[in-house]
């Protein structure tokens, strides 16, 4: 027994790709959360906050991490980006060995990770779940989060691989375009089809 196979689940900005993550949660497949990991390393008590302190000084208090200075230092900013990712991903990855191993008896395990395709995760993954929706409820979506604008939704969709190449380098899309109950029999029947190729 080589341990469960991993699914990665990617998809652009409000795709509903933590909604579909939950769908597989409710479907008996543990998920690894990368965004999630990375709060709880940056919150309050966080493991990271003296690293990152120290190198972004005054954007780190009490209540954890200052998402609004750091994201002002970083934003655009390679050099920094490319900082504060050296002190976050090993600590991530960390996290999700320790994942592996809580799990190791799962048959499937899933990793949700936003930027799957643009970080080259895509090589770690047994199959690749893409999160889909049509561009005009995507936007919908993210133009009703607070503090979003067009300019900065135009921003992150800069840095995403787009949702069309996303599409056609996944084994399997789940469109998000329709109803949850229609989405959601996608997902129980992704993970029954996954587990018979896995027998």
């Amino acid at each position: 027994m080589s341990g469960p196979k991993i699914i990665g689940l990617t998809g652009s900005i409000g795709m509903g790709k933590s909604t579909v993550a939950a769908m597989f949660e409710e479907c008996g497949v543990p998920v690894f959360d990368a965004d999630a990991a990375v709060h709880q390393l940056q919150g309050k008590g966080g493991a990271l906050l003296p690293a990152i302190e120290d190198a972004f000084p005054g954007t780190t208090g009490a209540e954890g991490l200052d998402r609004a200075k750091l994201g002002a230092l970083v934003f655009g900013d390679d050099a920094a980006l490319a900082q504060l990712e050296g002190i976050v991903h090993p600590a991530v990855a960390a996290m999700r060995q320790e994942f592996m191993i809580e799990h190791g008896g799962a048959g499937l395990v899933l990793f949700d990770i936003p930027l799957l395709f643009e970080k080259g995760g895509d090589a770690a993954v047994d199959y690749v779940v893409v999160v889909s929706a049509p561009a005009d409820i995507q936007r919908e979506r993210v133009l009703a989060r607070p503090g979003m604008n067009p300019e900065k939704f135009a921003q992150i969709l800069d840095r995403q691989v787009p949702d069309s190449e996303k599409r056609a380098r996944a084994d399997h899309v789940i469109d998000t375009g329709l109803t949850l109950s229609e989405t959601r029999q996608q997902v129980s029947q992704l993970v029954e089809t996954l587990r018979q190729m896995g027998k």
